[in-house]
């Protein structure tokens, strides 16, 4: 068996944020959707938008432009959401991430994918699975699972569900 056997060729959604471009495991992503109209709930940390209608159920989105402390961009044509479907505390639950544009799906395979930085990237090292090779570009690849926190999704949870869910 040669080594070219042995690798693993991995799928990834690929996507940018002001001139970076990101990337998240395509087995993570439910969906994409164009932009639409967000509710805003009170009282929720700046990254978290709101919720959006998903076939009749109420979507948490983040705006990763806020999540990474990066400036606000006017939103475009080519903004959009990104359902990504995450373990919450209650099993399964999909989540938005909003992005400036989604470029493609791509195919890395696993001797192209680098360790995450020890430092200089905007985005915490905890967020980073690693960095990818595409011929001379690079993207850096997040963890879907870590992009929002447990509390977060709590958070989120408690408040769809209102006042006397808080009182059990």
């Amino acid at each position: 068996m040669s080594s070219q056997d042995a690798s693993v060729i991995r799928k990834f959604l690929t996507f940018t944020l002001a001139s970076e471009i990101f990337a998240l495991d395509i087995d993570a992503v439910r969906e994409v959707l164009e932009l639409r109209p967000v509710t805003r709930i009170p009282r929720m940390p700046d990254h978290l938008c709101g919720v959006i209608n998903l076939r009749g159920q109420g979507v948490p989105v983040i705006d990763l432009r806020r999540r990474f402390g990066l400036e606000c961009a006017e939103e475009t044509v080519d903004t959009c959401i990104i359902i990504v479907e995450t373990q919450g505390p209650e099993g399964q639950d999909n989540m938005g991430v909003l992005v400036d544009s989604v470029r493609e799906v791509l195919e890395i395979p696993s001797e192209s994918i680098m360790p995450a930085p020890k430092m200089g990237t905007v985005v915490d090292a905890d967020l980073i699975e690693g960095i990818g090779r595409q011929d001379e570009s690079f993207m850096i690849i997040l963890r879907a699972e870590r992009i929002v926190s447990d509390e977060m999704v709590e958070q989120v949870l408690t408040t769809e569900q209102g006042p006397e869910a808080q009182v059990a």
